[in-house]
């Protein structure tokens, strides 16, 4: 059972808890500065499409990096070693298409969301289902998101999950409100600094108390000095769930169908620019974040084995455990501060996105046309209070996983391969048309319903040896794929074009 008002001893000093506090107040200010800009929806939601390569690179970062990715990297770093660092190196085979295939489309299309690019390639009816899946994905995001902040301050501030959350998503909702994607990009560009900086200085600082990097890497296992994961075992983390979960099924999902990035590279002054800012992401940034992520589980692992920590630590928790010890007052609350700043340039993503889609995917065409501009700006901003409430709300369902890594995947896995399936087919083959794209949404997702109640049948056959729901978590990605890919193709070859 699920307790909502347990509040846990604290950790840190009351000096820590200003420097939380004094960040918020600045991330407000700063934002509320920005806001000023904004005076039209193409601002709101695309920033008059200004911004340069490397200003798109930090906020994707900031995006990208969530207080989840500090808190699931970590705990998979504590048990299973270097090999964390596997999902974030597998998006280089992906780039070129989103680079020269994807980014082009979208930006001289002028769309704003993916569901107007469906309705432009397919028809109205097949931008009603992807509208439907999409926002259930990220306003789903946004729930796991607060979810993972809270369990993350949870010891810190000695105050129950909820209390935290409910904190978080007002102060992301006023800034988001307030400047829409101008103040979300240059907050996210202070925030993706910060939040490197604390990763990788949390990381140093470990083997420095340590005593020096041969201390470090002869006190982790040899388990934990391999790049890839076992092939299948164990079922939480293993190389094949991880390749087919993070590597294919989420990196697509994140770069073709999460309306938060699309609208970063939206901002860019020119597809150029976008194509910078994205192989300084593969080849510079995400190496370096893979380190900031993950390097408070390693310090972790090789602390345990040197009896610096108590067996009974919680992996959940490594992140801010590891922290505590290595980081002197006020530079602890400078890290939980980065931690803060990695849910809230995730958040303030998904929110102004979520708004993004219910204005022009939604209200302006279905139930107000022809208003104003000045009046979707209005309905954006209301849009963006209420989408942080419902993240709120969602908070509870998270709470029923045991680890943050299987709530992730279990979530994405469930949702999106239809969508995903669609743009990509919709991108590359002309004889793909509307019928086929409502097909492969309603019995793609039918399917992968179906797998949920009959994984034995369903997913046990492509499994590769892995057996159970903890197992299936990661491999119904690769159902999901294949069944709805195989829809696809067969529902493109009959209906055709």
């Amino acid at each position: 059972m699920v307790v909502l008002a347990q509040a846990t001893e604290r950790i840190g000093s009351n000096f820590d808890l200003v420097v939380i506090a004094v960040y918020l107040l600045a991330v407000l200010g700063f934002g509320a500065m920005f806001g000023r800009h904004t005076r039209s929806t193409r601002d709101f939601f695309m920033s008059g499409q200004r911004f340069s390569g490397w200003l798109i690179t930090m906020s994707y970062i900031a995006t990208l990096v969530g207080s989840y990715s500090f808190m699931k990297y970590s705990q998979a770093g504590y048990q299973y070693g270097i090999s964390s660092t596997s999902t974030y190196v597998n998006d280089w085979f992906i780039m070129p298409l989103f680079m020269f295939g994807w980014l082009p489309i979208i930006y001289f299309n002028r769309v704003v969301s993916v569901p107007e690019y469906f309705e432009r390639r397919f028809d109205s009816t097949t931008r009603i289902l992807g509208t439907a899946i999409i926002l259930l994905y990220m306003i789903g995001y946004i729930g796991y998101n607060l979810f993972t902040i809270g369990k993350a301050l949870e010891p810190v501030l000695g105050m129950s999950v909820m209390q935290i959350v409910l904190i978080t998503a007002v102060f992301c909702g006023i800034y988001v409100t307030a400047g829409g994607q101008t103040s979300v990009i240059m907050t996210d560009l202070a925030q993706g600094i910060l939040l490197l900086v604390a990763g990788v200085g949390v990381f140093l600082l470990g083997i420095w108390q340590l005593g020096g990097w041969s201390v470090f890497w002869d006190a982790l296992p040899q388990s934990h000095k391999y790049g890839m994961a076992d092939f299948n075992t164990p079922s939480d983390f293993n190389a094949v769930g991880l390749f087919w979960q993070d590597g294919i099924a989420n990196s697509f999902v994140f770069y073709f169908m999460n309306q938060g990035i699309l609208l970063r590279f939206l901002s860019a002054k020119s597809p150029a620019e976008g194509r910078k800012a994205a192989i300084y992401i593969a080849l510079i940034m995400m190496p370096i974040t893979a380190v900031a992520v993950s390097g408070a589980g390693w310090i972790g692992k090789a602390m345990l084995t040197l009896g610096l920590l108590p067996a009974d630590t919680d992996p959940n928790q490594i992140f801010v455990t590891v922290s505590d010890i290595v980081c002197s007052k006020g530079m602890f609350g400078v890290v939980l501060a980065a931690l803060t700043a990695a849910l809230m340039s995730t958040i303030d993503t998904l929110i102004n996105a979520v708004s993004a889609i219910a204005v022009n995917d939604i209200y302006r065409p279905y139930i107000k046309r022809g208003a104003a501009d000045r009046h979707y700006l209005t309905v954006a901003r209301v849009v963006s209070v209420a989408v942080a409430a419902i993240g709120v709300i969602l908070v509870p369902f998270f709470m029923t996983f045991r680890s943050l890594y299987g709530a992730h995947a279990a979530f994405t896995a469930a949702i999106t391969p239809p969508v995903v399936v669609v743009i990509l087919l919709g991108c590359l083959w002309p004889r793909y048309g509307a019928r086929a794209a409502k097909v492969t949404i309603i019995l793609g997702s039918l399917a992968i319903f179906a797998s949920i109640a009959w994984p034995d049948w369903l997913i046990g056959p492509i499994s590769h040896g892995m057996r159970g729901e903890r197992g299936f978590k990661f491999m119904r990605a690769l159902y999901g794929i294949l069944a709805c890919g195989g829809v696809a193709v067969l529902a493109g070859w009959i209906f055709g074009r």
